[in-house]
C-alpha cells in the first residue's frame, strides 16, 4: 500500500513537471522472486524510480526497457529467467531461482483511466477492488492489452473496448464467481493462451493506537514506515498533539465513554490499548468488542486483560476473546518501547495476512502461497 502511495505521488509531480513515465509491474511468478505479482515501479524519462520489482537485481535492465516503452509509447513484456546459472548477465548474481515477467506500460497523462488513475481510484476510499492486467507470454513480442479494469463493489472503470469481446465475457464471467481475497493469474488455452492478472486491492492497515504516552511515539513512527494509517486515541489532549505525533493520519481526544463512537472501523482496522488507564481502557474496550475488529491488543500482563474481562462480564455477556491479543506482540525478547512497537507491529501485520508469526526456516515449501 506505502508503495502504490509512493508511485502516485509521484506520478503526480511527474505530470507537473511534464515528464513521460512507464510503469513496469510484476504480473506472473515462476518459481521464487523476490518480488511478487503486484509489484510495481515507475520509471521517469530521466531515469528516477520509484518503487521496486526485485531486491534491486532487475532495476537496472528494467529501467532501460522502460525508457525504450516510453519512446517508442508501447507497451512490453519482458522475461527475467533467474534459473539460469549466466544469471550475471543481468549485472548480478540474482539466485532467485524464478521465472520473473514484468509488464512496462507508458503513461498517458490524457488518459483518466491509464493504470495508475485505476490505481487512485482503487485507493480513494477503504473497499475491496480487483484490478486487472492482460498480457500474452505467448507474444510477448507484441503490444501488451495492460492493466485496462478495476472491478470496485458494484462499478465498473476502465476501457472494456480494448479488450476482444471473446476475452471480456470470460474475464466477467471468472469475476462474478470469485470468492478469493488473494490474487490470481488465469491463463486462457481457449483464448489463445491469453493470460489475465486478477489484483486484490486490500485496504491497508489501520491502526487505532490508544494512548499518546512515550511508549507510543516509537510505535507510531514505525508504523508510519510501514505505510499504515495511524489513529492516535487518548483523553489527554496536552500529550495527544501534533507535535508529539507528527505521524499520526487523525488524532482523536475525549473520554473512554465517547472517543470510539468517533472512530472508523473495518476488517483491516487493529486496536491497541496503551493507556495505562486500567478504567479508560475498561470503556473502551466495552465498545471495541461489538465492532467485531480482527485484532484487540492489550498492553500488559495477561492478569490485567483478565481483570478486564471480569469487569465486562459482570456488567453484561459472556466476552469473545478471539480478538483479543493479551499480551500483545511476537515473543522476540523485545526490550524497550522500539523493540516492544516492533513486536506489536509484527504481530498485527501476522494476524490480518492470517499468518503465524514463525521462523520461514521452518516452513516447508516455498515463501510465498
Amino acid at each position: 500500500m506505502k508503495e502504490f502511495k509512493a508511485i502516485i505521488e509521484a506520478y503526480e509531480q511527474y505530470k507537473v513537471a511534464g515528464k513521460n513515465t512507464a510503469l513496469a509491474t510484476v504480473v506472473q511468478v515462476d518459481g521464487s522472486a523476490y518480488r511478487r505479482p503486484g509489484a510495481r515501479m515507475l520509471v521517469s524519462e530521466d531515469g528516477e524510480l520509484t518503487g521496486a520489482i526485485s531486491g534491486g537485481c532487475l532495476e537496472g535492465d528494467a529501467l532501460r526497457k522502460a525508457q525504450t516503452v516510453i519512446f517508442q509509447q508501447k507497451s512490453m513484456l519482458v522475461t527475467y529467467d533467474t534459473t539460469d546459472e549466466d544469471d550475471q548477465k543481468f549485472g548480478v548474481g540474482l539466485g532467485c531461482n524464478g521465472i520473473i515477467h514484468v509488464l512496462i506500460e507508458p503513461i498517458d497523462y490524457q488518459n483518466t483511466i491509464n493504470p495508475i488513475e485505476l490505481l487512485k481510484i482503487a485507493l480513494q476510499d477503504r473497499v475491496f477492488s480487483r484490478l486487472l492486467t492482460v498480457f500474452s507470454v505467448k507474444y510477448s513480442k507484441q503490444e501488451q492489452i495492460g492493466t485496462k479494469i478495476l472491478f470496485k463493489e458494484d462499478q465498473t472503470f476502465g476501457d472494456a473496448e480494448s479488450i476482444e469481446n471473446s476475452v471480456w465475457l470470460r474475464i466477467e464471467e471468472e469475476v462474478n464467481s470469485f470468492n478469493s481475497t488473494t490474487h490470481i493469474i488465469r491463463k486462457y488455452e481457449e483464448l489463445d493462451d491469453i493470460q489475465v492478472f486478477y489484483e486484490v486491492i486490500k485496504p491497508g492497515i489501520r491502526i487505532l493506537l490508544f494512548g499518546a504516552g512515550n511508549d507510543t511515539i516509537p510505535l507510531s513512527k514505525i508504523a508510519n514506515v510501514l505505510g499504515f494509517e495511524v489513529t492516535l486515541v487518548d483523553g489527554r489532549k496536552n500529550l495527544a498533539a501534533t507535535h508529539r505525533f507528527p505521524n499520526a493520519n487523525r488524532i482523536v481526544t475525549g473520554s473512554g465513554d465517547e472517543v470510539v463512537h468517533e472512530l472508523e472501523t473495518d476488517a483491516y482496522t487493529a486496536a491497541l490499548l496503551m493507556t495505562h488507564n486500567f478504567e479508560y481502557e475498561a470503556q473502551v474496550l466495552k465498545d471495541l468488542l461489538p465492532l467485531d475488529l480482527p485484532y484487540i491488543g492489550i498492553l500488559g500482563p495477561k492478569k490485567k486483560s483478565e481483570k478486564l474481562i471480569e469487569r465486562l462480564e459482570k456488567d453484561g455477556p459472556a466476552v469473545n476473546q478471539n480478538a483479543i491479543y493479551s499480551p500483545m506482540g511476537l515473543d522476540i525478547g523485545a526490550e524497550g518501547s522500539e523493540e516492544i512497537a516492533l513486536s506489536i507491529l509484527a504481530e498485527v501485520k501476522a494476524v490480518l495476512a492470517k499468518k503465524q508469526g514463525t521462523f520461514l526456516r521452518n516452513k516447508k515449501g516455498p515463501i510465498h502461497d
